[in-house]
């Protein structure tokens, strides 16, 4: 039994990256397919698949983006931010900023999953799930 969904999902791409994996599988949730739209949309992931057929819940492929020249992950850090156990929550004015606006903050809001710069310019405050640089 998993308590926290989305940290697994967080641990497994970060682990697959650190380990120069090309591809990883993930079981899939609502949740998780929009967080993987977005780290597609945003450029942090090379391709993504949702496989509906081979298991109930189904599983999420996601092919990782390395750099040409030195091999390294794009994604540098992929960050947890709130808990099961503390939940963090921002208005649409105190959305963080992550690495002076070079990283991206995933938040989750009344009108689903977005960025923080999508939330901000909709107005909308949410809970800030994750930050990705």
């Amino acid at each position: 039994m998993n308590i926290d969904p989305i940290s697994d999902y967080l641990t497994r791409v970060r682990n697959a990256a650190k380990a120069g994996h090309r591809v990883v599988e993930i079981p899939a949730s609502n949740l998780k397919k929009e967080i993987t739209k977005i780290l597609f949309d945003q450029g942090y992931i090379l391709s993504y698949k949702f496989d509906d057929e081979s298991t109930p819940q189904g599983i999420i492929k996601i092919a990782l983006k390395y750099d040409k020249l030195s091999k390294e992950s794009v994604i540098k850090k992929i960050q947890r931010i709130s808990k099961p156990g503390l939940r963090k929550y921002a208005g649409s004015t105190e959305l963080p900023r992550v690495l002076n606006g070079l990283g991206i903050a995933i938040v989750s809001t009344s009108s689903g999953v977005m960025t923080g710069k999508q939330a901000k310019a909709q107005n909308i405050g949410g809970e800030v799930l994750c930050y990705v640089y």
